[in-house]
């Protein structure tokens, strides 16, 4: 079960599965049609886009 956390339109999704099925923890975001996946650890963008403010 994910959990899920809405602010000013953005929303993030966490999700708590087995480490061999993702090799870094991270968070999905959705924001105004933008998709996104950035690392817990440092901040970096790992897939998809948002825009830039």
């Amino acid at each position: 079960m994910p959990t899920i956390s809405m602010f000013y339109g953005i929303i993030i999704s966490m999700f708590f599965e087995i480490k061999e099925k993702h090799h870094l923890s991270h968070i999905h975001i959705r924001y105004q049609g933008y998709k996104a996946s950035i690392a817990i650890e440092n901040g970096s963008l790992l897939a998809g886009e948002l825009p830039p403010r």
